[in-house]
């Protein structure tokens, strides 16, 4: 085996050594099987290529290409052009594919079903990342940075998995240690005959490096070596070092008394599908429940509580203590008092097949839980929270709980005492890192309430209805020091924001305060039931209320219900018509207004973003930015704005070439005659009495494939099986035509008729006057969104797409007929015979 063959084997092996790191993600892995094939064939046709040979950069590209094609055949084979070669319809449907892929991720916890978006996913990135690895330890000879790329593929197993088990970690190491080992091999066979040294070992050392020459020579054992020691140092160095006990090889969320009482709950990010499940199209449903109580407004079912703020995010504190199975009955919830009025409620909960959480959904406080069959369940007490153990999740999961319904009165929370001092320490801690403008606007939106219960419902109020804010799932979530501040300027985003945002400012105030997530009590079904979906996911801030204990609040405009302690009671003598001043909970959340600010990042302060500082004199500094990156810079902002308008911009040209004047391209006499049109506009007439029968024939079709064009930038495809007759016939009733604009369709298709089967063809009449009526039909018989599309990204435009794909067709068959394969191979033979003189 050449030593390029032997470096691309290895490459291939290392990247699915890494990509073993992705099978726990899926129940199924047989797609591993079908990855491993690909990447075998691409692999191939990068060592049949390197062999012609070509230039590095059109291997590599040769490479992708093939790649290409393999995954439309196994994935969009149905879209190709003859099975195989990918179009436009080849391309909407890998997008098609890749956003429900990121779905799924989101939506499905770990093992997701392998549907074939998620394989898509797989196997992709299995290809690419083994492209890229093949490009650098063979094709560029450095297999050192090869390495990068594998860790990003084994990263992203160990990130969706929070961890990922070692021996994964040990193959993608062993692979890359392979790769490495092989590229020294092959860099020593290009040296010639290699001595060990010393002149004490008579036979090996005096053998030339190659297959059957006695024992390894010394560079290769001492590499071999090396590899080793560094591999188990690796290895050996996080099980040792006390600090770094949750690190790469042990799975975020362990402890290793799992499952006893002396283990302990990890950090969790429940906040990572929620705006995707906000966002997801389709209400799935993940939950179904029978309750004894009437006021369902009330029963939230609770996840997860994140009590630990560093200033830019909230999660769970890591290593709370737990017990192996949920107590029965569970301790009685921490703050609550004998006299605050309670309702026990007992709830029946079915989990659908297809949601898998790690913890189980809860109304807030529950007394006792009971699920049914066998499973590995632990009670966490700090949180009241039942969480799976060793892989245990909510799927098909069912359980009936005895909750509390907790109904302080406003009286009651105004007058609560105290927090504990331990409360008080740990529930109101607020980092330096958190900007100024948080306190400082806490306090303005409380002023002049008199207790911590009337701050709680003025920071509320404000959230939900005075202060103008909006509720939208586009906005981009945020993260930083700042991302509350900009939150609080922008006023703009869903319920993390609002939640994360009252709950900092809350702490502020010196209020006990912690954020749960879960789910919203969800919509009644005919038969009695409730059903909970993907978008009742939400999050909403807990505040500490002594005798009443962890009080929930609302503050998200548009979300969830506000507690009656919360609201006010209207004065007997209001008057009953008068609006609410609330707003409807139920109404559905107000659409996107705006884009988040440009102003991103540590540049957006709370006043805005500042000017750039003037240096002394104004003067130019050696601190500015060099002129490439400027040069980058407004290249890349060119492209980002013209991209857009590419589209736009070849529709008007290809339509203004194909309605062009008669005779546009000749200069004679009597070209500039003009004629009445419909409506008395003159126009210059399509067909000439000098005009050539050919031209006149051309413009007549051109003429007629705009008009079809035009229609299919207004949602109506063209069908080239009808005669024109039928087609214009359909154009006019599926475009909603008529007067003058239906006459033109009919008149146009008329002059097709006349162009393509009479023997002598009439002149055809100004059709490029007919054609623009037709669009003014269309145009006037469409919606606002329909001539904003047309006008910007018109359909038609699918037709260079199509050019494309004819003209790399074109060149494929110019490939099959040898004329190009033997220039590559007089141009390799050239290369080589340059190499040798060298």
């Amino acid at each position: 085996m050449s030593g390029g063959i032997r470096l691309a084997v290895c490459a291939a092996a290392a990247t699915l050594a890494a990509a073993g790191a992705l099978l726990p993600l899926v129940d199924r892995s047989v797609w591993i099987v079908q990855a491993a094939f690909l990447l075998a064939v691409q692999t191939s046709v990068g060592v049949l290529a390197r062999r012609v040979p070509l230039a590095r950069a059109l291997t590599v590209a040769v490479q992708a290409l093939v790649a290409l094609l393999l995954l439309t055949v196994v994935f969009a084979r149905a879209h190709a052009i003859g099975g195989l070669l990918p179009g436009p319809d080849v391309f909407q449907e890998f997008g098609q594919l890749l956003r429900e892929g990121a779905s799924d991720v989101g939506r499905y916890a770990i093992p997701a079903p392998t549907t074939t978006a998620i394989r898509l996913l797989l196997v992709g990135g299995v290809l690419v990342i083994g492209l890229v690895v093949d490009a650098l330890a063979v094709t560029y000879r450095s297999a050192a940075p090869a390495g990068l790329p594998l860790l990003a593929l084994y990263s992203v197993a160990a990130g969706l998995a929070e961890g990922t088990d070692w021996l994964w970690f040990l193959a993608a190491a062993a692979g890359y240690l392979l790769l490495l080992l092989a590229e020294g091999r092959d860099r020593l066979a290009q040296w010639g005959r290699v001595f060990g040294g010393g002149g004490a070992r008579p036979g090996p050392a005096a053998h030339p490096l190659g297959p059957g020459q006695g024992a390894a020579i010394a560079p290769v054992r001492t590499g071999r070596r090396i590899g080793a020691l560094a591999l188990g140092i690796a290895l050996l160095v996080p099980a040792v070092l006390p600090t770094m006990d949750s690190g790469l090889l042990q799975a975020h969320g362990q402890s290793p008394g799992e499952g006893g009482t002396g283990g302990g709950t990890g950090a969790v990010s429940p906040l990572v599908a929620l705006q995707d499940s906000l966002r997801q199209p389709e209400n799935r449903e993940v939950l179904r429940y029978r309750t004894s109580t009437q006021n369902t407004g009330d029963l939230y079912l609770r996840i997860v509580t994140l009590d630990q703020f560093d200033g830019s995010t909230w999660r769970t504190s890591p290593g709370r203590p737990v017990t192996t199975l949920p107590p029965d009955p569970l301790p009685a919830p921490a703050g609550l008092a004998p006299g605050v009025r309670t309702d026990p409620v007992n709830t029946s909960v079915a989990a659908s097949g297809s949601y898998a959480q790690t913890y189980l959904p809860l109304p807030y406080p529950a007394e006792q839980v009971r699920i049914g069959g066998s499973g590995r369940w632990r009670y966490e007490p700090e949180g009241r929270v039942v969480v799976g153990g060793h892989g245990q999740t909510t799927r098909g999961a069912s359980y009936r709980v005895t909750s509390l319904l907790v109904e302080p009165t406003a009286a009651q929370l105004a007058a609560a005492p105290a927090p504990p001092q331990r409360l008080l320490r740990e529930y109101t801690k607020v980092p330096g890192s958190v900007p100024a403008v948080v306190a400082r606007t806490a306090r303005k939106v409380t002023a002049g309430a008199a207790n911590p219960y009337q701050q709680a419902v003025k920071l509320q109020e404000w959230f939900a209805v005075d202060g103008g804010f909006r509720y939208d799932t586009e906005v981009r979530s945020g993260s930083g020091p700042d991302a509350i501040a900009r939150f609080l300027q922008a006023k703009e985003g869903f319920c993390v924001h609002f939640s994360f945002s009252m709950a900092a400012m809350a702490r502020t105030l010196g209020i006990p305060a912690r954020v749960a997530v879960g789910f919203t009590p969800g919509t009644p079904q005919a038969d009695g039931s409730m059903s909970v979906g993907s978008k009742d996911a939400h999050a909403w801030p807990e505040l500490y209320f002594e005798g009443a204990g962890w009080t929930r609040f609302e503050p998200t405009p548009s979300r969830g219900t506000p507690p009656e302690y919360t609201v006010a009671e209207t004065p007997a003598g209001a008057d009953p018509g008068a609006p609410s001043a609330r707003p409807d909970r139920s109404a559905a959340p107000s659409a996107p207004t705006r884009p988040a600010d440009d102003c991103t990042g540590q540049l957006k302060k709370v006043d805005g973003c500042p000017a750039l500082a003037q240096q002394p004199g104004g003067g130019a500094t050696d601190d500015g930015p060099r002129a490439g990156t400027v040069t980058a810079v407004v290249t890349a902002a060119l492209v980002v704005l013209v991209l857009p308008v590419l589209p736009m911009l070849w529709r008007r040209r290809v339509r203004a070439r194909r309605l062009r004047p008669a005779g546009a391209s000749r200069r004679g006499p009597g070209e500039e005659v003009e004629t009445a049109g419909p409506g008395g506009r003159p126009v210059r007439p399509a067909v000439l009495p000098d005009d050539d029968p050919g031209e006149a024939v051309e413009r007549t079709l051109a003429a007629w494939r705009e008009l079809t064009d035009s229609a299919w930038d207004y949602g109506i495809l063209p069908d080239d099986a009808q005669t024109p007759r039928k087609a214009a016939a359909r154009i006019v009733r599926a475009g909603a035509l008529d007067g003058p604009s239906a006459e033109s369709a009919v008149r146009v298709a008329t002059a097709v008729e006349q162009a393509l089967y009479a023997p002598m063809p009439r002149p055809a009449g100004a059709l490029a006057t007919e054609v623009e009526t037709v669009r003014a039909g269309l145009r006037a018989a469409a919606g606002r969104g329909a001539r904003l599309r047309a006008v910007l990204a018109p359909r038609s435009a699918a037709r260079v797409a199509w050019a494309c794909s004819r003209r790399w067709s074109a060149a494929l068959e110019r490939l099959r007929t040898g004329r190009i394969v033997a220039v590559w191979r007089r141009a390799g033979g050239a290369l080589r015979l340059s190499r040798q003189r060298g």
